[in-house]
């Protein structure tokens, strides 16, 4: 099992335009308190992805977890998208796939992706415009997703469904776009071998946490100090010595890359038994899920 310098948590986002204002990165060493790191301007998706680029020349070992999904359902149906003659075969296929369709979108948007006649039959995009192939009342879900639900580990929603404010399909969209383009630099469990160095990518969920942090699953967002002091004690982790912003996306961060510390040296979160060679190359997984 690896041993990692640092951890980062990176609170992505799908949002329109060049800097969501949901973009969040955070970093921790292996003892201390996690800081937020900030650009010179606000992040966009773009500075994150130059960002990563930086870390793959570096090859320092760091392990750096990105919070959105990086597989679509497709064990349920042997198909990412059924009845689409041009559905990709497996995650990095997904990915060429759909930034190819989006090269045109600036910020590493995934809107043409969402347009095409045939993916867009798969998704809910908004109230009363539901694509003809899109399924049940949540949308498919991933292996990962539906063991999440059933174990009450967490509270997935599927990646299929574009509507409300817990939905993480247009995140997970844009977040592959940057995977692609990240050219394999740095490996990503569990699609790739994990290498002796360097940095690696894992797929992680905020809300879970949260919930090991012990809060509520119905209050797991934080939004003042004392709250965070509080839940980064139970990871033993010092709280920041000086804050710019505390906000949802910054506190998740924070905690999250705390919790990471921690469970990355946990064995059995690096083999869930549930985790199959088929799911590790299409659907992928989210670490700390058994």
């Amino acid at each position: 099992m690896r041993r990692f310098s640092r951890f980062v948590c990176i609170d992505w986002s799908g949002a329109v335009g060049e800097h969501p204002p949901g973009l969040a990165l955070a970093m921790i060493g292996q003892a201390g308190a996690p800081e937020l790191i900030a650009p010179k301007k606000r992040w966009s998706r773009q500075a994150v992805l130059e960002w990563l680029h930086g870390l793959a020349d570096a090859r320092e070992d760091i392990l750096v977890g990105l919070d959105l999904s990086l597989g679509f359902p497709f064990i349920d149906r042997g198909s990412f998208f059924p009845q689409w003659d041009g559905s990709p075969d497996s995650a990095r296929s997904l990915w060429e796939c759909i930034d190819r369709l989006c090269a045109d979108d600036p910020h590493l948007a995934a809107t043409s992706f969402l347009r095409h006649p045939e993916a867009r039959r798969h998704f809910r995009h908004a109230k009363g415009d539901t694509g003809d192939l899109f399924e049940g009342s949540i949308g498919r879900l991933r292996e990962v997703e539906r063991h999440q639900r059933v174990s009450k580990q967490a509270n997935s929603w599927s990646c299929f469904n574009l509507v409300g404010a817990g939905q993480v399909g247009k995140s997970s969209l844009t977040g592959m776009r940057m995977m692609h383009r990240l050219e394999k630099r740095i490996p990503v469990w569990p699609f790739d071998p994990i290498p002796d160095s360097g940095p690696v990518i894992i797929e992680i969920y905020t809300s879970m946490a949260a919930r090991a942090a012990g809060l509520p699953a119905n209050t797991s967002k934080i939004r003042d100090l004392a709250t965070l002091e509080r839940a980064l004690c139970v990871f033993e982790a010092d709280t920041p010595a000086q804050l710019d912003r505390v906000d949802d996306h910054a506190t998740d961060a924070l905690l999250t890359v705390a919790w990471m510390r921690q469970a990355s040296t946990v064995p059995a979160l690096w083999t869930p038994q549930l985790l199959t060679p088929e799911i590790a190359q299409t659907e992928g997984w989210t670490f700390g899920v058994l």
